[in-house]
């Protein structure tokens, strides 16, 4: 049967990090560092099909051996930037045990040349870690990218609903509305996102979800500007992002920002009002 256009391109043959000594092979660490539901799995598996790129089969935190506090359990799982006592959990060096997590990375990474040099990882909660990703991992660079809160926020709460239920919402999220708690873990998301890009933007790049999406040759220059050898990055590509089906880079925003309620949207801006200054920072409106 003849594969149609469409279709994805056969995998390539893999090398693994489990046959190979990747410490003397890997000379940058790559990180995305963006808040969940903003892009950030398309982008990350994208590079991974870099020839330069060793990657890893999920996320950082969900590899076997990773040693450090997850966002992968319990119902505040995409929501634990709206509490400061689960903000200041995931930035706790102390939680963190980066040389045996860096081990496990290893052992676990795929490539497609024994040749490659980048290693690429990604996790939601490394929006918080940048500081601590810097230290301990050598020649770190980071790929900076946010995302419309109103679309983030309305993914947020669909998603949650479909896997815990309305009835279990206010329990979930401390008492406060779904709503209210996707809003606070949008904004504190920006606002640390800020602080990397103006601490650390030396050593990465930043761009929006909207412009990977509008403009990905551009977004592909940007890391080749940052990290030459991922000069073969190609953005227009169907990917597995979703469960196993593949899919192109496409702008969801205004499908999403059409799925909310008037009610959804005021609570929203009752939590945005508060944080203009970061909205505005990165170019986001109130609606």
């Amino acid at each position: 049967m003849r594969s149609s256009a469409a279709d994805p391109a056969p995998a390539p043959d893999l090398v693994y990090g489990a046959n190979r000594d990747l410490t003397s092979k890997i000379s940058t660490h790559l990180f995305c560092i963006a808040p969940n539901n903003s892009g950030s799995t398309f982008l990350s598996r994208a590079l991974a099909t870099c020839r330069a790129a060793w990657s890893l089969p999920d996320e950082g935190q969900k590899i076997p051996g990773y040693v450090g506090p997850v966002t992968t359990r319990g119902a505040e799982l995409a929501i634990w930037a709206a509490e400061r006592r689960a903000m200041q959990l995931f930035a706790d060096p102390q939680r963190h045990n980066w040389p045996r997590t860096r081990k496990a990375w290893y052992f676990h990474a795929r490539a497609q040349s024994p040749e490659a040099s980048v290693f690429v990882a990604k996790s939601s909660q490394q929006v918080l870690q940048v500081g601590q990703l810097a230290e301990h991992f050598h020649n770190a660079k980071f790929l900076f990218m946010v995302r419309n809160p109103y679309a983030l926020c309305e993914g947020i709460c669909r998603n949650h609903r479909r896997r815990f239920g309305r009835q279990s919402q206010r329990q979930a999220v401390s008492k406060r509305s779904l709503e209210a708690a996707a809003a606070a873990h949008a904004v504190n998301c920006l606002r640390q996102q800020r602080n990397n890009i103006e601490v650390f933007g030396a050593r990465g790049v930043f761009f929006t979800y909207e412009a990977m999406c509008a403009a990905p040759e551009q977004v592909a220059k940007q890391v080749y500007s940052l990290v030459p050898e991922l000069a073969d990055l190609n953005l227009r590509q169907r990917l597995p992002v979703k469960g196993r089906y593949f899919e192109m880079l496409t702008d969801m925003n205004a499908r999403q920002v059409a799925r909310l309620t008037a009610e959804q949207l005021a609570a929203f801006n009752q939590v945005f009002q508060e944080h203009q200054d970061v909205l505005d920072y990165f170019g986001y409106g109130r609606r």
